[in-house]
């Protein structure tokens, strides 16, 4: 019979993601036979995993979980995942397959339909593991959301999962945080946690030791350790858009790669594999901002709503210096939402985007593109047409792009092109993300701009070092023996 146990959190942020991603590589560092879940979660970081019938959508941190864990990502690890767009809500996906869209308010009471489906998961996932580590979202202490909720308590409680609380030290008050979570949590949903720990500490540990038994004293949970800042958790994908306020700052000199970050962008783990070049720096702009005279490069991201990104786009006052970089020669790079913006028009008659039926793109390829109901999501290991080296990644659209420029196509699946570049070959997109995954691609791409990229920088292996450094830590500073033995009981017996 499998163990489990769930990470739940003081609040958003707190690390939980990594964490658990660090914790599924110990264990499997052990020998064990570990599977991540999160039963809800909210991001427009996506990925693809294996369904029942074909592929479905999970979200990206339980994809760097499996990743973790050594074992193929699956739809029932995140059985639902919830994407913001703009004036529809929230694109509701169950177990991979879009079921519909939803408000706030609408999806307060479609929770509790879905608990069937979660707990249908956690049964499939718990076949194959030794152990499932489970990640909750947000915090159990928004007890106002206590009621219909599958997310945190509500699921710990339906499957009696004992819970360990997360408290982020660095951003101060954690001893309130987690006394506070303590007092104000309903005794059933209490009684389900059984201990707590410290994360992202910073500088001499023995200094908080009255704060330990502080937190004991209030609230007679254990404390089963407090991780210290980990520098590599900087080198792991981050799923949460908040992640994106904090990649900034003073950037390095060199190659100046720059990123319009609108409201809606998705995906945005694409980029990371350019940030972790050496020599390259990565600037994220933001509303507000002036469009930096620097630049070396722009990309484009992806996006959950292409209109109203579009529109926020030429709001900000960025389409004029984007269209200058093209004409003076700058290379423009545009994926999947991106790559429809390079475009001439964006037309949506079915108004699943909201109420702008069409809109104009930047033009800055002769490509239109209309948005239509079917999903696609789908995997491919396909082939650059420009470099001739080979490509991994996925494809999460709705929309279909065609025009004179996908003559000159950036994909090649088996046959099936995919993408356009413009006549000058300096602004090109397509839909494929994890494009910049591939070494060689990234190499080739940078090298045509001027900039020798190095040649040994490994980024897939940059990813599992940081995970097996992060797995190091949590070996040295956590009591993993003791989340162990209590992983293999339910509450009612601890």
């Amino acid at each position: 019979m499998s163990k489990a146990l769930m990470f739940q959190g003081t609040g958003s942020d707190v690390g939980k993601t990594v964490l658990v991603a660090g914790l599924c590589r110990a264990l499997k560092n052990r020998d064990l036979r570990v599977v991540p879940f999160k039963p809800q979660n909210m991001s427009n970081n996506a990925a693809v995993a294996k369904a029942d019938e074909g592929q479905g959508e999970i979200g990206r941190g339980q994809w760097l979980q499996a990743l973790a864990c050594g074992v193929k990502p699956s739809v029932h690890m995140n059985p639902v995942l919830l994407k913001p767009q703009s004036q529809i809500g929230s694109q509701v996906v169950v177990q991979g397959k879009v079921w519909g869209n939803a408000k706030a308010r609408e999806y307060l009471s479609l929770k509790p339909k879905l608990m069937a489906a979660v707990l249908e998961s956690y049964e499939r996932i718990k076949a194959d593991a030794d152990i499932v580590l489970i990640e909750g979202a947000g915090s159990p202490a928004e007890i106002n959301l206590r009621e219909g909720d599958i997310a945190n308590m509500g699921f710990a409680t339906q499957a009696d999962v004992p819970v360990v609380l997360i408290g982020d030290i660095d951003r101060g008050g954690v001893i309130a945080s987690i006394v506070g979570t303590h007092t104000i949590l309903p005794e059933g949903d209490r009684n389900m946690i059984v201990g707590y720990l410290i994360n992202k500490f910073r500088g001499d540990m023995s200094l908080f030791d009255e704060g330990l038994d502080l937190i004991t004293q209030f609230s007679d949970w254990p404390s089963f350790g407090i991780l210290p800042w980990v520098d590599a958790i900087k080198r792991l994908p981050a799923e949460d858009s908040v992640a994106l306020d904090k990649l900034d700052g003073a950037l390095p000199d060199g190659f100046r790669i720059v990123v319009p970050a609108m409201g809606k962008i998705a995906n945005f783990d694409d980029l990371d594999p350019l940030r972790a070049e050496p020599g390259v720096a990565l600037q994220f702009i933001r509303k507000g901002d002036p469009f930096p005279d620097n630049a070396d490069m722009v990309v484009l991201p992806g996006s959950k709503s292409t209109i109203s990104d579009m529109i926020e786009l030429r709001a900000n006052g960025w389409e004029a210096p984007i269209k200058k970089f093209a004409a003076d020669g700058g290379t423009i790079v545009g994926v999947c939402g991106g790559y429809q913006m390079l475009g001439k028009k964006i037309s949506d008659p079915r108004g699943l985007e909201g109420d702008v039926p069409q809109i104009d793109g930047l033009g800055l390829l002769n490509v239109e593109t209309d948005l239509l109901p079917e999903k696609t999501v789908q995997t491919f290991e396909p082939a650059s047409c420009e470099f001739g080296c080979e490509l991994s990644g996925y494809e999460i659209h709705m929309g279909y792009t065609d025009g004179p420029d996908c003559a000159r196509a950036m994909v090649n699946f088996d046959g099936r092109f995919d993408g356009a570049i413009n006549p000058a070959g300096n602004v090109r997109g397509c839909y494929l993300h994890g494009l910049f995954g591939s070494d060689p691609y990234r190499k080739a791409l940078l090298k045509q701009c001027g900039f020798e990229a190095d040649e040994n920088m490994s980024y897939a292996a940059t990813v599992e070092q940081a995970l097996d450094e992060l797995a190091d830590a949590m070996e040295t500073y956590l009591d993993i023996d003791g989340l162990l033995e209590l992983s293999g009981k339910g509450c009612s017996e601890i």
